[in-house]
């Protein structure tokens, strides 16, 4: 997808589903959440990037003073409404985060839960971040490694090829899940867009989805996901079908298990 069909995607049905399954995906990505926010220094200020819904700013901020930005408008609606119901002093900005103007040296951490994946032009947006972030500040993300490692991100759209051939193809070269797949090309970006001290390593973290949590993820999640709504419904039931017991060896009793095999990225802003 292009900037202008990314601004789309996450604006209406991706955006909507993040909202909607919310309390899933916090649930689901808890552990990802624990990796960044334990190592935020307590007093600082932080910037979170793609917050999504706000599940990582909102638990930031019993930490730090906490700002998220997004370019989706029902996510950060969602964050604005979370932050509320906890009682937590933080901002949220619609935005995106390549192009927004950061007052210089305002924060001393960057961080993002596979939210920097979709950027136009990664370059661009880390040296914005880098101008955003004070001498001496931080940088911290978890990205997703590749798709080969991660078959449980790609079961559906595997499933679901022989009866969706309109189903988009992941490309490694665009924004987008698996965009900062290959080590070496994080590492070049980061360093080009200014910072220092670029550390990657490969994080394998166990993940828990409830068992009837299941065809929500189908259906409303991925590439598969981003099709049903556009085709009929025999057809789509045919898909959901074909798909679901595709999962089956990821199923231990009333839960769905796998493994998210991630990059921890760290850098410095000297």
């Amino acid at each position: 997808m292009d900037e202008t069909e990314q601004s789309t995607h996450w604006n209406k049905t991706a955006g909507q589903a993040w909202v909607e399954s919310q309390g899933m995906v916090d649930e689901l990505f808890k552990p990802i959440e624990d990796l960044l926010v334990e190592a935020v220094p307590a007093g600082g200020r932080v910037l979170d990037v793609g917050c999504g819904t706000g599940g990582t700013t909102v638990a930031v901020a019993r930490r730090a003073e906490s700002v998220g930005i997004d370019v989706s408008e029902p996510m950060v609606e969602a964050a604005r409404a979370r932050a509320e119901r906890a009682g937590a002093d933080v901002r949220f900005v619609r935005a995106d985060a390549e192009e927004h103007e950061f007052e210089p040296g305002s924060f001393d951490t960057v961080m993002s839960r596979f939210g920097v994946m979709f950027f136009a032009d990664s370059v661009k947006a880390f040296a914005n971040l880098r101008r955003a972030t004070a001498d001496g500040g931080a940088l911290r993300l978890v990205v997703w490694r590749g798709a080969e490692d991660n078959p449980f991100m790609t079961t559906a759209e595997r499933a679901a090829a022989p009866l969706l051939p309109d189903l988009p193809e992941r490309r490694p070269d665009a924004p987008g899940q698996f965009a900062f797949a290959d080590a070496g090309k994080v590492r070049g970006i980061l360093e080009e867009a200014g910072w220092d001290d670029v550390d990657i390593r490969p994080v394998d973290v166990e993940c828990v989805l409830p068992g009837s949590a299941l065809d929500t993820y189908i259906t409303r999640f991925g590439p598969v996901g981003r099709l049903l709504p556009d085709i009929d419904e025999r057809t789509r039931e045919k898909v959901v079908e074909a798909v679901r017991p595709a999962f089956d060896p990821f199923v231990r009793g009333g839960e769905v298990r796998f493994g998210a095999a991630v990059w921890l990225v760290t850098a410095r802003a000297s």
